[in-house]
């Protein structure tokens, strides 16, 4: 137990973890850039329809989340109760992301077609979210069963969001040489999507076989505890899980950074096109830029944690983040060089969006353990992605509904993009700057609040280790 406790995580564990983000953020990256453009611009989906097929995909995903949490946390293998979810879901996962991107022809009539693809993306969409969970959730819950060292984590945390940050680069710079290279949009993103797919299975292996080691020494202490402890029931799992006032502030902040960033990411491609007047294939440049910061910022920001903690680190990030997101609304055509500083000012923010959040739920974990006596890691991190997913399938719902409500033009086959309306560029403006500002001051309020400190974590440890030693 000393020995699981004492010793440090080493370079291959920590790149091996980090690998497990990399497919889940490459086909994430896309999905988020690029779907609803590809919903609207290529497949020919009316924007409103668009927004409906992603919200219904968020919803589901939201539903199915707390299922595989507590699944997970029952599943018993000389693995652990996370790997076995990885080895077996990471073909599907490639596959139903796949399949997302294809657009089969239904009908020559042209409001049937539209119907058929919706219903059609739908049923896709809601089984590649399924397989998203059935990888991506067993994953993040395995951070503290990796370590228990308070500054580790964040140390931890700093490598998966590295290779996060990187796919979502990586991604990025795939589509840049594929819109290049490969002629026809259908064909682009097909393309973009096989090449993705390959990355991101491959990556998922690497985790499982790279960390299994350190898992299946967690596992065998783990199950000598719990040779002691009371199973209490589902529900009461539940009540206690909200009952952790430190628990609901990670899941605001959370859901304010991501609502930022997600309703950004999605309408960005249409306000660097339709109001900055940049050509479509400057869009992933912008966006590296975003990107690259946050990666080249994100071990600063770990090691800055170190210091002064983490709540330091977000006002800080996200100050200049705030800045950025309200600059957008006023950026005028022409104006390129302060767009791109504006850029690299949001990737400050974007990194401890990423980083702080994710390092705080292991110590809210800890308390539950305390208070409770068992370990519910699956539980924690499922409803902490469910919320942050139910409001982002409203969010981005009403994104839709508002651009398809101000005369936005979808794309018709075979058809040039339309000149958009003023109305439709007004409302384009407001989904990427004022909206997604005060979602990011809202975090900084709740951060301000969080109680967990270094101090009361090292009490939290203590105590804990007091009481496996009697």
């Amino acid at each position: 137990m000393n020995d699981y406790e004492n010793q440090k995580l080493n370079l291959k564990t920590k790149l091996a973890y980090g690998a497990g983000d990399l497919g889940p953020a490459i086909t994430a990256n896309i999905a988020i850039f690029y779907m609803m453009v590809f919903f609207t611009n290529v497949a020919g989906i009316p924007a409103g329809l668009a927004g409906s097929i992603l919200m219904v995909g968020k919803i589901w995903d939201a539903v199915n989340d707390p299922v595989v949490g507590v699944l997970t946390d029952k599943t018993k293998s000389r693995w652990g109760r996370r790997l076995p979810w990885l080895f077996y879901g990471a073909i599907p996962f490639g596959i139903f992301f796949f399949l997302q991107w294809i657009i089969p022809r239904f009908s020559d009539n042209q409001t049937t077609q539209v119907w058929s693809l919706f219903w059609y993306y739908v049923g896709i969409g809601v089984l590649s979210q399924v397989f998203y969970t059935v990888v991506n959730l067993p994953y993040t819950a395995m951070t503290p069963e990796l370590t228990q060292d308070y500054d580790e984590r964040t140390q931890l945390n700093s490598f998966r969001f590295a290779f996060s940050i990187g796919g979502s680069i990586f991604s990025l710079i795939l589509a840049l040489i594929i819109f290049q290279v490969v002629s026809g949009s259908e064909q682009r993103y097909l393309v973009l999507a096989g090449v993705c797919t390959v990355i991101s299975v491959l990556s998922l292996y690497w985790c499982v076989w790279g960390t299994r080691e350190r898992i299946m020494v967690f596992e065998a202490r783990r199950t000598t505890n719990e040779e002691v402890e009371e199973s209490i029931p589902i529900v009461a799992q539940l009540k206690i899980v909200f009952a952790n006032r430190p628990f609901l502030y990670v899941i605001g902040i959370y859901l304010c950074s991501w609502l930022a960033v997600q309703v950004t990411a999605s309408m960005i491609p249409y306000f660097v096109v339709n109001c900055m007047k940049f050509k479509e294939s400057d869009v992933p440049i912008i966006l590296i830029a975003v990107q690259g910061t946050a990666l080249v910022t994100l071990f600063l920001w770990s090691k800055l944690s170190e210091r002064v903690g983490k709540k330091a680190v977000y006002f800080m990030g996200m100050s200049l983040w705030i800045i950025a997101q309200a600059g957008l609304f006023f950026l005028q055509p022409g104006q390129n060089i302060l767009m791109y500083v504006m850029a690299i000012m949001a990737g400050f923010g974007v990194s401890t969006a990423y980083l702080v959040p994710w390092s705080m739920i292991p110590d809210v974990i800890e308390l539950d353990e305390l208070q409770t006596g068992q370990r519910r890691e699956g539980i924690f991190y499922a409803f902490m992605v469910q919320l942050q997913k139910l409001g982002l399938a409203l969010g981005l719902f009403l994104v839709g509904i508002a651009l398809e409500s101000s005369g936005f033009k979808e794309t018709l086959a075979g058809q040039p993009q339309p000149i958009q309306p003023e109305l439709a560029l007004q409302a384009i403006r407001i989904s990427v700057g004022p909206l997604p500002t005060i979602c990011l001051i809202l975090g900084l309020v709740l951060t301000y609040f969080y109680p967990i400190t270094r101090e009361m974590h090292a009490e939290i440890m203590l105590k804990l280790k007091e009481r496996r030693e009697k």
